[in-house]
């Protein structure tokens, strides 16, 4: 079975956190998991803040090949629920103003980790991504694929979160991201949209929520 694309990026969008598995410098040959939120960007690939002193940072530096787990945390059974793995390498990056600007509203505690200095951004590049839909719903996307996604520039969903309000935390062409009563809620387009029409569409889709 094909994955469908979009149902993978939904679920990254989604996800508040996942389990990065990097290659252990203390005891090579080995795995190291760890548990850790990230924000997904603008190419619907994973971004990190990370810590110089973490084992998870010192292993990233010494090998960049990693691999993140992620699920659907509001699903009662992880084997009946959606999950995927991302396999690929993670490098640290100089985010742009307008990447931190996307990555804090989501995670607002990490405005305070920047400000200590040993906090530096990492970023996921996936080379393949195992997708699981619930049971035997199961197949490869192949990076060619993923880097086929449609994507929204920074500066243009800038534009659009100024149009829609401050509840909305990321809008891409697949759907948009809301927190509401303190919870993050993940809407899907109906269909991949242009940027064009996307803040017609986000719009109406608040609206009926709102009403909801």
């Amino acid at each position: 079975m094909k994955p469908d694309l979009a149902a993978a990026i939904h679920l990254l969008h989604r996800a508040p956190f996942g389990a990065l598995a990097t290659q252990a410098v203390r005891m090579p040959g080995y795995p190291f998991a760890t548990a850790l939120p990230f924000v997904a960007d603008e190419t619907h690939c994973p971004v990190f803040l990370l810590s110089a002193l973490a084992e998870h940072t010192k292993n990233l530096l010494a090998s960049p090949q990693a691999s993140l787990l992620v699920t659907d945390a509001g699903q009662a059974s992880v084997l009946e629920s959606p999950r995927m793995t991302l396999v690929g390498d993670v490098h640290r990056i100089d985010a742009a103003p307008a990447l931190r600007e996307r990555y804090v509203p989501y995670l607002p505690d990490a405005e305070q980790y920047l400000g200590l200095g040993d906090f530096a951004f990492f970023r996921l590049v996936p080379q393949r991504v195992r997708y699981i839909g619930g049971f035997a719903q199961m197949g490869w996307l192949e990076q060619d694929a993923w880097q086929a996604a449609q994507v929204l520039g920074l500066d243009e969903e800038a534009d659009l979160l100024r149009a829609l309000g401050a509840h909305v935390l990321g809008v891409d062409c697949y759907g948009i991201d809301l927190m509401r009563d303190g919870r993050r809620q993940r809407i899907a387009f109906d269909s991949v949209l242009s940027p064009e029409e996307i803040l017609d569409e986000a719009k109406r889709l608040i609206a009926q929520g709102s009403r909801g």
